[in-house]
């Protein structure tokens, strides 16, 4: 039986032109090599299985080829591979220094490739730093590492660094395709795109799950074989998911989650990639950054075709509860009940079906002349006989309510008045200053100014500061002689100003404020009413450079009354008094 050789070993690329995703680094080797512009020491950086030992060995060759020799030159004597993770005493690296001396027997330049060389010690870091300062001629030093970090300064600055970046999920999976077909493999193109993902930028990995896939479904490498034998979530599962939170079908949606944890996924790993899920529609929803799907061509569509059942505000409150329920997944004791908790709130989001309105307004007169509508006067139960000349109101209904009713050739309304209240004549009366009394005055109130507000028709007559001051003026003093002195004192405090329909007010602290809104809704309706002009409304500011004007030192006051009887400062003197 033929030896088998995996596709990580089989196809290492041979040139820089097969490495795959590392473009920039390998046109700036060229260049050098064709300038003759190479650096002695290299240092190769990044992600594991991203091509930096490839890289080396590819530029150990090319560095002694020529023209003049065949393709097939073998130039293994000049290049020596190190392993630093198991050679990494003083004594390796001296004995590397000593074969340093020596020139090649065979190319232009002897080559050291130092992998792992992250794993020197200290003590061989040192003993390394004067021969890669200045190494001979012939010399070349290739260090590649995956933690550039814990390589000392003094041996970065002496190097020409190199970041090798992650390959991307594009690239790896056109690398891939090319390896299936000269396999003769058939692999759908959304599977080789799991693959690629699951690769995390690694090329290697990438090549590695491909060979495990391979030998788990054959030649025909299928999007279902790749989740089965990967064991992720297959795109379809979040899509359902998403179609279920979109219907507000709850039930199906817990039943769909319990299904995927008895597969053996984590819950974490569900709501982090339902979260990425609601990121890719919300990307699809743009033209401009439908780019940023990274996923087939095939699920592209799928993607497009969703973003449109969601709208972005959905999206957006979806991310963000997925994300909270991620971040406190670790935390949580009960992670289940927060992940089902979670997928309730996301299956609420665009549920409406018990949202009613339940403001009620009430109709005036002058909507039914704007429409036409004549209507019906009133029947009371006081009235002894109906307008048109009928039997009076019985005894027994004049407790019930009394509908009003406006008819019309086209169309006819039907009012209500709100029912009457009877109470008991064994019922305790509450108190007017009770709390519950004053909590009904209170909603009353809001009630009343709900309706001014919402009704369009009322008066709007235009006034003028000055009217509104006499008025302002006259409802300070019907309070006042009413026993509200503080609110009075505090309406005197400053001169309403006018602005359009706004009233505006100054005071210097927030106490006054706050009195003047807990008495608004009085002091507006006694405003509007007698300028005639309900748009009127309320702004209160807070200035605290008027409350140094109230606040008075003795001295202050003392100044203040002699203002008013300049008397008072004769009396002062005259006993020699103080302040």
């Amino acid at each position: 039986m033929e030896h088998f050789v995996v596709s990580a070993r089989k196809y290492r690329p041979q040139t820089f032109k097969d490495v795959v995703g590392q473009q920039a680094i390998t046109n700036t080797l060229l260049n050098a090599i064709d300038n003759n512009h190479l650096a002695q020491a290299l240092l190769f950086t990044g992600p594991r299985g991203v091509g930096k030992t490839t890289c080396a060995r590819i530029l150990a060759k090319m560095i002694n080829s020529d023209d003049s020799e065949s393709n097939d030159e073998d130039f293994a004597f000049n290049i020596f591979e190190l392993d630093a993770a198991s050679n990494n005493s003083v004594d390796d690296i001296r004995s590397l220094t000593d074969q340093v001396r020596i020139p090649p027997q065979v190319g232009k330049y002897k080559v050291y490739i130092i992998d792992e060389v992250h794993m020197l010690s200290q003590a061989a870091f040192n003993a390394f730093l004067k021969t890669l300062e200045e190494p001979p001629k012939h010399c070349i030093f290739i260090l590649a590492t995956t933690e550039k970090h814990k390589i000392i300064p003094t041996i970065l600055s002496r190097c020409q660094i190199f970041d090798f970046k992650r390959i991307t999920v594009k690239d790896a999976k056109e690398y891939l395709k090319y390896i299936a077909e000269e396999q003769g493999i058939t692999a759908d193109d959304d599977a080789l795109h799991i693959i690629a993902q699951k690769a995390d930028g690694a090329m290697r990995d990438a090549l590695s799950i491909f060979d495990r896939v391979v030998s788990f479904s054959g030649k025909n490498l299928t999007r279902q074989a790749v989740t089965e034998n990967l064991n992720v979530l297959d795109y379809e599962t979040y899509f359902t998911s998403t179609d279920l939170i979109l219907e507000n079908k709850i039930p199906e949606l817990l039943l769909q989650f319990n299904s995927t944890l008895s597969k053996g996924f984590d819950g974490h790993h569900y709501i982090a990639g339902l979260a990425s899920h609601f990121r890719d529609l919300l990307v699809s929803k743009t033209q401009e950054t439908i780019e940023l799907l990274e996923v087939g061509d095939q699920t592209k569509t799928k993607y497009l075709e969703q973003s449109k059942k969601a709208s972005q505000d959905f999206l957006l409150r979806g991310i963000n509860l997925a994300n909270d329920c991620d971040l406190k997944y670790k935390t949580s004791k009960n992670q289940r009940l927060l992940v089902e908790l979670c997928l309730m709130q996301l299956a609420s989001i665009t549920f409406d079906g018990e949202k009613k309105n339940s403001r009620h307004y009430i109709i005036p007169a002058s909507y039914f002349k704007k429409k036409g509508i004549t209507p019906i006067p009133v029947t009371t139960p006081e009235q002894k006989q109906n307008n048109d000349g009928t039997s009076p109101v019985k005894e027994e209904n004049k407790g019930a309510p009394v509908k009003n009713y406006a008819t019309n050739t086209s169309e006819a309304f039907q009012v209500n008045e709100p029912p009457k209240i009877l109470l008991k004549k064994e019922t305790k009366r509450a108190s007017g200053l009770s709390l519950s009394s004053i909590k009904a005055k209170k909603e009353h109130l809001i009630k009343q100014m709900d309706v001014v507000i919402d009704e369009e028709d009322l008066p709007k007559e235009d006034f003028t500061e000055k009217e509104l001051i006499t008025v302002w003026n006259t409802y300070t003093e019907k309070i006042r002689k009413n026993g509200k002195h503080n609110l009075a004192s505090i309406l005197d405090i400053d001169t309403p100003k006018v602005k359009g329909t706004t009233v505006y007010l100054e005071y210097p602290n927030a106490t006054n404020k706050v009195e003047v809104e807990r008495n608004q809704y009085d002091l507006l309706a006694f405003v509007r009413k007698s300028l005639n002009n309900f748009d009127i409304s309320l702004s209160i500011s807070i200035n605290e450079v008027m409350e140094k004007k109230y606040a008075y030192t003795t001295a202050e006051k003392f100044e203040k009354l002699k203002e008013k009887n300049p008397n008072i400062d004769l009396l002062r003197k005259t006993f020699d008094l103080d302040i």
